[in-house]
């Protein structure tokens, strides 16, 4: 390996959820059990966003089941739950997010990736209560170390203030995508995260071949350090530095995401 590419963080691509029928007999073979699907799945993603976290309490013995069904490199990332981030004052979200933290989520082990505090479209950024709810974030849990992201869908949240704060606390903001959501893709953290959300039903791999060329290449440039063009910024350049890249290919034509992930994993090689 050189040592621009030893130097360079880890990309790791993957979709959102594993359990959606329209992907039986497409990008699970027919006749497959159900049961096997994650495990299928994980073999052919490098990661995955759980949603199922954000709308209620998972058991400990599932976060077990996922750990051991998936290979020894492959990272979930947890959708947060809305209980935590769908109030009016987020400086009164401590006990549901020690509640989410001891829950089984370290059962993960090493295959816990960061964590998305997903807010609702109408939230606003309110500086002091949003700092206060960061500071809620804990850095370490069971002497693991913890990595967070924030995402946030409110055209307010795009302010040098907000990047800022981030920044000083190490958490990252989600990199809308080919949606209709406000982009913020300023690197506040040492890791990027991004969801991309512009699958077509008219393109077999979800993506034109130059839309996938395009978004290897930024994870490429994002894992090196820089700053990949044609993205929104909102503050200042951060310092460069090698940077883990989680990307997730959410929404859009929802059949055809595990197609553009993969074809994304062939891609970077």
């Amino acid at each position: 390996m050189d040592k621009g590419r030893a130097a360079a963080g880890r990309i790791r691509i993957g979709i959102g959820g594993w359990t959606y029928e329209p992907w039986r007999g497409s990008f699970y073979p027919e006749g497959l059990a159900q049961r096997r699907e994650l495990e299928h799945a994980s073999r052919r993603l490098t990661s995955i966003e759980v949603n199922g976290t954000y709308y209620g309490a998972q058991k400990p013995e599932s976060f077990r089941k996922w750990h051991d069904e998936t290979p020894e490199d492959f990272v979930f990332s947890l959708k947060a739950p809305r209980y935590a981030t769908n109030r009016k004052v987020l400086a009164d979200a401590g006990e549901t997010i020690a509640r989410f933290l001891s829950g089984g989520v370290m059962l993960l082990g090493d295959k816990l990736g960061p964590i998305n505090w997903q807010f609702m479209a109408t939230k606003k950024f309110e500086p002091a209560d949003f700092e206060a709810f960061l500071k809620l974030l804990p850095a370490s849990a069971e002497g693991r170390a913890l990595r967070h992201v924030v995402e946030v869908r409110h055209e307010s949240f795009r302010t040098p203030a907000f990047t800022e704060m981030l920044r000083e606390h190490g958490v990252a903001a989600v990199v809308a995508a080919d949606g209709k959501y406000p982009q913020i893709a300023d690197p506040t953290a040492p890791f990027v995260y991004a969801r991309i959300m512009g699958t077509s039903a008219d393109e077999a791999l979800g993506y034109s071949p130059a839309a996938l060329d395009l978004w290897a290449e930024r994870a490429r440039i994002w894992a090196a350090g820089g700053l990949p063009e044609g993205l929104d910024h909102v503050g200042p350049n951060a310092v460069p530095g090698p940077r883990d890249v989680y990307l997730y290919v959410i929404g859009g034509h929802k059949a055809h995401n595990p197609q553009a992930a993969m074809a994304l994993i062939e891609r970077l090689g």
